[in-house]
Parts: structure tokens; sequence; C-alpha cells
């Protein structure tokens, strides 16, 4: 996945005429449209800021930026500065009431978003407009240039493409967390489906079963771990153990025998050792090889869970080798 139509030179790529006429024609439509209706479709406060990984990338910042600017918060869980400035722009995007949206990266877990913007340091700040892309700044910087700053980002938005940001609905909260009775989910006959063939070693459809259901909801959890641990106990299937552990002991720097080493080591419940090797393996290799493992890894991790302490361990030290 690439994000489209990014620019990394500065406010005056903002001015692309094709990207501001479609989305100064889209926001005007918008605008027609609420009137129309009398208003209302406000978000709730808490869509202001938002989580995004690079699954949704696409639909959470290129495609919400061509309603509102969309300012991007590159952050770890390690970084000290971080901790400072996450805050302090959650706060201000609840006080410029929908003028623009925080979307929240943690890098560690999307190091190919990271790798993609050129950052070398966190925290880093970007915005997106109407598809377009532009740096703001690095580092905890003063609230009052933080503001001066997305004082400018908004006027570019609002001159060049048209964008007036989106309705905050302050009702819409107290309608999100009202309780309601929860109905039997569309996939649980699916999700069930999969599970039975899982435990029956049907492997190869227990990963289609999961993966029909993402192709409709891309973030179920569910499935999501579900179809990792399918993906893995299908690699495993096959393996012939000591030869595994073998060719993993003669040729170190081989990602293929690192990685189905570290296949067998999370199936025996070797959780550190199998984190452990594929770290050490991307810190060893480069280009393909080094993307491949990185990929491997973070399909581990789904095997796991995200809140996992030896995932979030784990996370941190692919970091530091990859930075």
């Amino acid at each position: 996945m690439q994000p489209r139509n990014m620019s990394m030179s500065g406010v005056v790529d903002l001015a692309a005429v094709k990207a501001a006429g479609e989305a100064k024609a889209k926001a005007e439509q918008a605008r027609a449209d609420s009137a129309r209706t009398g208003g209302g479709g406000g978000v709730s406060p808490s869509a202001l800021v938002i989580d995004v990984d690079e699954a949704g990338f696409e639909t959470d910042v290129l495609q919400r930026s061509t309603e509102v600017p969309v300012v991007i918060d590159f952050w770890a869980e390690w970084c000290e500065p971080c901790k400072q400035l996450g805050p302090l722009l959650e706060r201000l995007a609840t006080e410029y009431n929908g003028r623009f949206v925080l979307a929240k990266v943690d890098v560690d877990a999307n190091q190919m978003l990271m790798q993609q913007f050129g950052i070398q340091g966190i925290p880093a700040v970007f915005a997106v407009v109407a598809g377009q892309a532009l740096p703001l700044f690095q580092g905890a910087a003063p609230e009052s240039q933080i503001r001066q700053t997305l004082d400018q980002l908004i006027q570019v938005g609002e001159e060049r493409f048209g964008l007036t940001g989106i309705v905050v609905d302050a009702d819409a909260e107290a309608a999100d967390s009202a309780p309601a009775e929860v109905p039997a989910g569309p996939y649980d006959a699916l999700l069930e489906a999969a599970a039975q063939a899982l435990d029956a070693s049907d492997f190869d459809g227990a990963v289609q079963a999961y993966r029909n259901v993402l192709s409709d909801d891309p973030v179920n959890t569910e499935a999501k771990l579900g179809l990792a641990q399918a993906e893995l106990l299908r690699r495993v299937a096959g393996f012939d153990p000591q030869k595994v552990r073998a060719d993993a002991a003669e040729k170190p720097a081989d990602p293929t025998a690192q990685m189905d080493a570290a296949d067998l080591d999370l199936v025996g419940g070797h959780v550190e050792d199998a984190f452990g090797r594929l770290v050490e393996t991307v810190r060893r290799t480069f280009g393909d090889d080094r993307d491949a493992v990185r990929v491997r890894l973070l399909k581990l991790f789904e095997v796991i869970g995200p809140e996992d302490p030896r995932v979030i361990a784990a996370r941190t030290a692919l970091a530091r080798v990859l930075f």
C-alpha cells in the first residue's frame, strides 16, 4: 500500500490544480447536501482523534483528507517527547472543534508508514490535505508555534481546497456511549466454521474462512487473530523440525531458515526466542530480505496479540534495529 499523491516539499505542492478543484467541488457539494437536510449528521468529539494503522491509512487519512485536513502524529510508547506532544495535540484537536482531525500512528506497529514518510526521528508531525502530504514539524514544539502552524494549515485547506472542516455534534457522544443491545454478529457462523476447521487441522479451510470475514470487515479482531494462527500452523505443518533447526544453526544469515525456525519457536511456546531470532535477523539483513523478515515478525505479533508485554518489548527492539 502506497499513500497516493504524496509530496514532501511543502505547502506549495498543495496547489495542484486538479486535486484542489476536485476537493473544493466535493466540499461545496457536502455543504449543499447539509443545507438541504437542515444540517445534522455531525460526528462525536471522540472522532476528532483516531488511531491509524497501515491497513486503514487509505480510508482514515487519504480519503478523509478530501473533507478535512488530517494531522498525523507519529509516536511510540518509548518516546518521552511524544508523551508531551501527544496530549497537547489531542487537546487542540478538541479545541479546534472539527477544523482538523488528528491521526495517531504508532511507529513501532506501522514502520512501513514511517519509512514512506521519510521520518528520521519522532515525534514527527505531518498533515495530509486533499491527498497531498506535507511535513509540519518534528519534536515537541511550543504550543504557540503549533497553533500558528495549525492556523496556516487550516487556511490552506479553506482557500485552496474549500475544506471548511467537519461538523461536531456533542450530543452524538452521549448517543454513542448509551448502552445498547448487541445483536448477534453477522460473521458468527463464518468464525465458528473457521474455528472448527482449525481444530480439525484443515488449515487451508480455516485460512480461507477467516479471509472471507476480513474481506468484508478488515478490522475484525477475531478474524485477524484466527488468520494469523491458521497461517502459522499451515506453514509449520509440513516442517521437518530437526532439519529446520539444523538449517537455522548452520545459516544464521539466511532469512528463510530463521523465519522457519521462529515459526517453530512460537508453536512450541518459545515466544521470546521467536521474536529475538527475527529481530536479530532483521539486523543482519538488508533490502527485500529485511522487509520479508520484518513482515513475518509483525504476523507473529498478531498471533500473540498487541497488548502482550512480550510483543511490546519486541516492537521496541525492532524499532531500535531499524532506526
